[in-house]
């Protein structure tokens, strides 16, 4: 068999569809190998131009098999899963030998991961930190006991040391239920929450679309339990009837399930400003603004939410430490606009 490959490969492996063959290319070669590769693995090859039948390079994945087809898979050199210190800022609040405390700005992912292999939080904390980072939590995820999304920004702690970092990670898994562990969010929000204060309570898991969370029922198999308290702060174009266009909320999380606040305010109806996939329904809110107002909201471009407070216990001395941030430079022109 000649080589079809216009690249480099590292490895080949080669085999012949016997008399029964049928199919999907990629359904047929998970079976084939035995579970050596996982189907969305098999995919990303055949797609990537890694896999050959009868000497010709296919790219669909749902070509059909035929009996006494010979497929090719050509295995590129794997890519170094160890990310490497790149000289991003930091924005340092708090520092020793434990932890590090800092504000994450908007745009940054924590850790690396499909399609963010460069350029994020861990990618900028090696540089800082060295090798006291090396080993602690994982190869992609040094020192890193929480998260926020992408484009929430505020107040995060890193370990330092496995020691540190167990600590932190039991205080994050207990949600605060028996110790000092506080996390709160300032959110701008369509519309203004009834009662301007209240509890949400209702458990979370995958969406149809896996990238994202839903409310779910008690007895679902993925359901989690999920409880954010709010409290409204501020109201943006108030109107006769108590109710506004706009307000700042105040969450307080009681879990700390993935997307939890963004996905809970849009479960009763008052979507983060800027929330691309829990609020775009009600993108078209912004016309019932001032123009100057409806220019900063049509432009902001990310869900409105900042974590402006964290507190813990320190992993050595055990003092509750407290720390704060203000509101972003965008959340406070959003602010301001709605507020004129």
């Amino acid at each position: 068999m000649s080589d079809p490959f216009k690249q480099a490969v590292a490895d080949r492996k080669e085999l012949k569809a016997g008399p029964d063959a049928a199919g999907r290319l990629d359904a047929y070669l998970a079976e084939a190998l035995a579970g050596a590769f996982s189907r969305s693995r098999i995919k990303a090859l055949i797609e990537g131009g890694e896999v050959a039948v009868n000497d010709g390079v296919v790219t669909e994945p749902k070509r059909k098999v035929q009996p006494g087809d010979r497929i090719v898979i050509g295995l590129p050199e794997p890519e170094d899963p160890e990310p490497k210190g790149e000289d991003i800022p930091l924005d340092v609040l708090y520092e020793d030998n434990d932890v590090i405390v800092l504000v994450k700005p908007p745009g940054i992912v924590v850790h690396p991961g499909a399609g963010n292999w460069t350029g994020t939080l861990v990618n900028a904390l090696i540089h800082h930190c060295g090798s006291s980072l090396s080993g602690i939590g994982g190869v992609r995820r040094p020192g890193i006991v929480h998260r926020l999304d992408k484009d929430t920004s505020g107040v995060m702690v890193v370990a330092k040391n496995d020691q540190a970092h167990r600590h932190l990670s039991d205080q994050f898994a207990d949600h605060g239920r028996t110790g000092p562990l506080e996390r709160a969010y300032a959110a701008i929000v369509w519309g203004r929450p009834r009662g301007l204060k209240g509890t949400i309570d209702a458990p979370l898991g995958r969406a149809a679309d896996r990238t994202r969370r839903a409310v779910k029922r008690e007895d679902a198999e993925d359901a989690r339990e999920a409880i954010t308290h709010y409290e409204v702060v501020a109201r943006y174009h108030e109107k006769p009837d108590a109710t506004a266009l706009a307000a700042m909320v105040e969450c307080r999380l009681e879990t700390g399930r993935t997307h939890q606040i963004r996905v809970h305010m849009a479960h009763i109806g008052h979507p983060l400003i800027g929330d691309a996939d829990y609020g775009a329904a009600f993108r078209t809110k912004s016309n019932l603004l001032p123009e100057a107002a409806k220019a900063v909201v049509d432009r902001f471009p990310r869900q409105a939410l900042h974590a402006f407070m964290l507190a813990f216990e320190h992993p050595s001395t055990g003092e509750t430490m407290r720390f704060t941030s203000d509101l972003p430079e965008d959340m406070q022109d959003l602010a301001a606009a709605l507020q004129a």
